[in-house]
């Protein structure tokens, strides 16, 4: 109360209604070490309704994590503090993930339990269990009303994730007041249906009643576990308890005041009692907690020595010691072999060269396995009564598949990817944004991606979706031309931990370019001259992906013509960006103003690389249903428009 009064903003009534929940599970239930919030086998804890943050930063400060002293709950929602107006999460840092956009969070929890289980499969043994730890989840309503939930919890209850167990804030009510005009879902029954354990009816204030309810939940290791608590939001505040008021804005003075009242409080705004402090504070269980694991452990890896030293790793999310060597050799192979083949083929071969180093790689895809090519010839398709894989049926459920796989992430232990066509990376938007906004590893497998699908149409030809994708802070985009640019795009992908990167793929077979040793390693610097000329170029064409092939065959006619023209590849606008200016001249001369991007999608991002003089050959409409090679001439892909279009260009020079 006093936190959200102090910033005259935030949630008061989810943390006041479910403090109840929260004191039973964190002082007698959750495995934690405030002293190390990143021990491996700790348990982990999602604010799914992230709203409630000022719950959270309570209880961090409470249990004693040193980032969350009490100047920080004094300055909540203010800049530069942790505290911030939903849960943000920071690397080693007690918030397991960011949350308040509803649903996400049971969905990175579903990645955390699944993320758990496989690691168990792969590391426990009969007489050592290293890995033993819950995913524990308060959500409410809005997480419920979310289609995510209804993607991710199905999924859970399928593969039998019975270290989840979520909280259910079943106070009926929303931001517009009481939920029984738009939400009458019989929620047990439909968790019922989805295969989990539901504890219906366990009243959210009694101590006793919920501790009951999570034993019976930690009993069940078969079945994720939903506990439907029935609360009262905004709980001890006498006149507004139970209503929409206490939801989303601050209580005010006087009823803070008949709260105390009500509650018996009396100690001024901040201030905690040192005897409830000390009973609260969760050091010393936490240590011993932790410190009966490194004995155990210990004991491990004595006994299995490999072993512990790659779960190590692992938790540590550090590629292998000869990883480099590894992938310098495969993309080496790659490029000997001169494969002309569709791109989403050539991650395919990517992945059946990369994959074998790298142990902690799992992935899947939302029901289109046969055409993203996810599934290397080392994966494992794991079920709900086996975990020892790597591969994972999604269904069709991209928005939770994403999710998901940022959940295994953040977990730790995993490499994860995901795969379905660029059209459906929409669905998935939202969780590709979280991902993005909390700089995590996520590797997205999108195929499909131009009108170059031909006849499905429309409604499958990505034609702003590259575009969008690149919009996004922190996304990394990759549109290779051929097996070589996708084995590099792959490398970047699996050594690039400080954000998500796509992978956008072509269906239609692409050639192979031919390359120096050092245009490969220039494809790193995500722009390079692939094609040149004698001497200053007249003119410099841009493309990626498909559309290289074509720009190549207009090179040669325009030499034919005498006129001296440049080809650079582009596959990641973002990566070159980034490079020096010296290296960007050497590239795009600032003198050459006679440029032309070519891409099969919309226009909207290559003019600051064309310039004003220049042109943008792209697709700044929808597509039809037509053979892919019709519509490549059709709208102007094809090396005659281009020449014609060079020829244009060069005239206003």
């Amino acid at each position: 109360m006093d936190a959200v009064q102090a910033a005259n903003s935030g949630h008061p009534g989810a943390p006041m209604g479910m403090a109840d929940i929260a004191e039973v599970l964190w002082n007698s239930y959750l495995q934690h070490n405030p002293v190390n919030p990143g021990w491996a086998n700790r348990d982990r804890f999602v604010l799914s309704n992230g709203h409630g943050s000022m719950l959270l930063y309570s209880l961090l400060h409470l249990t004693g994590y040193k980032d969350f002293p009490i100047e920080q709950l004094r300055n909540f929602r203010q800049f530069g503090y942790r505290t911030a107006g939903h849960p943000e999460f920071e690397p080693g840092g007690p918030v397991e993930t960011t949350t308040g956009p509803l649903g996400q969070g049971i969905g990175n929890a579903v990645g955390m339990a699944l993320a758990e289980k496989m690691l168990a499969a792969d590391f426990n043994r009969p007489d050592h269990e290293i890995v033993d730890h819950r995913t524990w989840v308060f959500l409410g309503d809005g997480c419920l009303m979310e289609g995510i939930s209804h993607e991710v919890c199905s999924l859970a209850g399928t593969l039998k994730l019975g270290k989840l167990i979520c909280f259910y804030d079943d106070n009926n009510i929303s931001i517009d007041g009481e939920v029984d005009a738009w939400f009458t879902d019989n929620t047990p029954q439909r968790f019922a249906a989805y295969g989990w354990q539901v504890i219906a009816d366990v009243d959210g204030h009694d101590a006793a009643a919920i501790s009951a309810a999570i034993e019976k939940a930690a009993a069940d290791t078969e079945h994720p576990t939903m506990i439907c608590c029935k609360t009262v939001i905004g709980f001890g505040a006498p006149n507004k308890q139970g209503t929409a008021a206490t939801h989303g804005a601050p209580l005010g003075a006087d009823e803070i005041a008949a709260a105390r009242k009500t509650l018996g409080w009396s100690s001024p705004p901040f201030e905690i009692p040192p005897a409830i402090a000390a009973a609260w504070n969760g050091k010393d269980r936490g240590d011993e907690k932790e410190s009966d694991w490194n004995d155990r452990f210990a004991a491990y890896r004595e006994q299995y020595p490999e072993l512990a030293t790659e779960f190590s790793r692992r938790m540590s999310n550090q590629l292998p010691r000869d990883w480099s060597v590894h992938a310098e050799k495969a993309i080496a192979a790659i490029n000997e072999a001169g494969e002309s083949v569709a791109t989403r083929k050539a991650s395919l071969i990517a992945l059946n060269a990369l994959a074998p180093a790298l142990p902690e790689m799992a992935g899947g895809s939302a029901d289109l396995t046969g055409s993203n090519l996810t599934k290397h010839d080392g994966s494992v398709p794991i079920s709900g009564d086996d975990a020892a894989g790597n591969y994972i049926w999604f269904g069709v459920r991209e928005f939770g598949m994403t999710a998901i796989c940022s959940g295994l992430r953040l977990h730790g232990g995993f490499l994860p990817y995901c795969g379905t066509f660029l059209t459906f990376s929409d669905y998935s938007r939202n969780a590709l944004r979280m991902a993005a906004l909390m700089k995590i590893q996520n590797v997205l497998v999108y195929t499909h991606d131009s009108i170059g699908l031909g006849e499905d149409g429309p409604t499958h030809q990505p034609v702003e979706h590259t575009a969008t994708l690149r919009l996004m802070p922190n996304m990394s985009v990759w549109r290779p031309c051929d097996t070589v640019e996708t084995a590099v795009a792959w490398r970047y992908a699996i050594e690039r931990q400080d954000g998500p990167t796509s992978l956008i793929l072509t269906r239609q077979s692409l050639p192979f370019q031919t390359r120096s040793r050092e245009q490969i390693a220039a494809i790193t610097r995500g722009g390079y001259v692939l094609r040149d000329c004698d001497g200053t170029p007249d003119l410099i064409f841009i493309a990626t992906g498909s559309e290289i092939g074509i720009a190549a065959s207009a090179l040669d006619a325009l030499a034919a013509d005498g006129i001296k023209a440049r080809l650079v590849s582009m596959p990641c606008t973002d990566v070159y960006d980034r490079q020096d200016a010296d290296y960007k001249e050497s590239v795009l001369p600032v003198a050459v103003t006679a440029r032309i991007a070519v891409e099969a999608g919309v226009t909207e991002t290559w003019w600051r690389h064309v310039g004003p003089l220049g042109r943008v050959i792209g697709l700044d409409r929808f597509g039809e249903s037509a053979p892919a090679t019709e519509l490549f001439e059709h709208f102007g892909f094809s090396a005659d428009n281009l020449v014609s279009v060079a020829k244009d260009v060069l005239k206003l020079q």
